[in-house]
């Protein structure tokens, strides 16, 4: 789990650590000292080493601290303890102005404990409409979330790894589907290109690192529902947007069906489903190519996928009038060019 510590961990300097989480090099040293918040490695010199669940740990320790939580109450929880709080801080906060906070927020799970800590950092959220995003759950490795029981459903499952193959596609699928999560986006540093295309035909976002927290927070907001009338620049709500349903051959089977509706309405919605849907990949694809643009794509997947969704609803509704079966056929799969 999170807590316990590991050998070959990633270590950062107590520099790196305040320019990471936002908390000044002498208040780490203070808490450290007061409150034996941190338990650094030591090396022959005596300088002061932190690993990446440090980073999370001050992460949060700052983000309670600033809404009014007193350092000597929280400085010795967990980091799952500290993120638990802080869930409960902003719901209680959302609830004062929203009624339900469902509907408002976007539920994550995070692998990965500088990914975690990125995300939630004040200056990450910032980019949200507060708190559009929650983190729910946060794991050390894939291998502690697989052995892991989920508490609440994430709507959205964010991945972090070195290395990206074959058997790490396995425990990604298997844990996207032990925790029934709607999105899953990898983020990796190695890869086999086959690895790679395989995840983007299933529906995963995969990204190869650095990725800058600017496009990481486009990402986000690419798989959230926005308003038509909003412009790139704006915030995107907390509305998650449904993945794709159908694949190209279910659509192409339906759209080569004879039909008794005059204006061959199958057809027609098939395709244009399929459209979007390739639209909505290709607006993903662009995120990463420019930094000016990032914001226009993430608006631009947003509404492709929006619009994907309903007509995926209209396209059920033309086949449950003309009794055209949805159905899945187990040999047919997704068209990588049109996801």
């Amino acid at each position: 789990m999170i807590e316990n510590r590991k050998p070959n961990l990633p270590l950062h300097k107590i520099g790196a650590v305040a320019s990471l989480s936002g908390v000044p090099t002498p208040t780490l040293r203070v808490w450290e000292a007061r409150y034996a918040t941190f338990a650094p490695h030591k090396t022959p010199g005596q300088h002061r080493l932190y690993t990446d669940e440090d980073v999370l740990k001050a992460t949060l320790l700052k983000r309670l601290t600033e809404q009014g939580h007193s350092i000597s109450r929280i400085a010795r929880l967990s980091t799952q303890a500290l993120n638990s709080l802080l869930q409960q801080q902003q719901t209680s906060d959302l609830s004062r102005a929203r009624k339900d906070l469902q509907s408002d927020s976007v539920s994550l799970a995070v692998v990965g404990l500088t990914l975690a800590g990125r995300i939630e950092s004040q200056k990450f959220t910032l980019g949200f409409d507060a708190p559009v995003i929650r983190v729910t759950a946060i794991f050390d490795s894939l291998q502690d979330a697989l052995a892991s029981t989920f508490a609440q459903q994430p709507q959205v499952l964010l991945i972090k790894i070195n290395s990206l193959h074959a058997g790490i596609e396995v425990d990604v699928d298997q844990l996207a589907r032990s925790c029934q999560a709607l999105h899953v986006m990898v983020f990796y540093n190695f890869g086999q290109e086959k690895t790679i295309e395989a995840m983007k035909r299933s529906g995963v976002l995969v990204r190869r690192e650095p990725v800058s927290d600017s496009d990481l927070s486009d990402l986000i907001k690419s798989v959230l529902l926005v308003n038509a009338e909003k412009t790139a620049s704006q915030p995107a709500s907390g509305t998650l947007i449904p993945p794709r349903k159908y694949s190209d051959s279910v659509l192409m089977r339906v759209a080569g069906i004879s039909t008794n509706v005059l204006c061959e309405c199958p057809r027609h919605v098939a395709e244009i489903i399929v459209q979007l849907a390739s639209f909505e990949q290709y607006s993903h694809e662009c995120l990463n190519k420019s930094s000016e643009d990032a914001h226009l794509h993430a608006y631009l997947s947003s509404v492709s996928g929006s619009a994907r969704a309903l007509f995926e609803r209209a396209l059920e509704m033309v086949a449950q009038h003309e009794g055209i079966a949805l159905h899945e056929d187990p040999h047919e799969k997704l068209n990588p060019e049109a996801l």
